[in-house]
């Protein structure tokens, strides 16, 4: 796979310092490109490990696109190793074309995470933007500034990168949650 095709920045953090971290990789899905974004559930909030996009050329067939994604989130699985993958539940399309190649694209990331046995979550848009801004319907840029502002991160962020470390914090909230219940059991 051309490193030219897809981008990625890393901070990498130590599993050997604390192996009880949990990693979760967020993979929002695109017929054109497919987001992804990795974070580590820390004792006080969520730390940045990378994000980017797979980006196959828009001249390829689609079933060349959807290798070249797989090949990619195949990649990132095994390098980062994360607990968990979650992926956006589709909802809507804007035509039944562009549902069939993002219902694909979907298929190919469920499929990445199943081959490499990664337990699968998927969160609906209006359950991530409820945990990330506090607001079902909020606006992408509402989203992405979330996201920079709850990881602290500087800079801008690629929408893709964004919704998709968007679904790793969601599911993170929801594993907190889980935790806090069972604790007051």
């Amino acid at each position: 796979m051309s490193s030219a095709l897809w981008s990625r920045t890393s901070f990498l953090t130590s599993r050997a310092k604390n192996p009880s971290k949990v990693k979760i990789l967020g993979i929002d899905p695109g017929s054109i490109r497919c987001g992804y974004g990795v974070v580590e559930i820390l004792p006080r909030g969520a730390a940045y490990i990378t994000s980017g996009t797979i980006a196959p050329s828009q001249t390829k067939p689609l079933h060349e696109r959807l290798k070249y994604i797989y090949e990619g989130l195949i990649a990132i699985i095994r390098n980062y190793r994360p607990d968990h993958v979650v992926v956006e539940k589709m909802f809507f399309a804007k035509s039944v074309r562009a549902a069939m190649s993002l219902g694909y694209a979907r298929g190919i990331a469920l499929l990445a995470a199943a081959s490499e046995e990664i337990e699968l979550h998927e969160c609906s848009a209006l359950e991530v933007k409820k945990s990330v801004v506090g607001y079902g319907r909020a606006e992408k840029e509402q989203v992405q500034k979330m996201v920079r502002l709850i990881l602290n991160l500087q800079g801008d962020l690629a929408p893709d990168s964004a919704d998709a470390i968007a679904l790793a914090l969601c599911y993170a909230n929801t594993i907190k949650f889980n935790e806090a219940v069972k604790g007051k059991r």
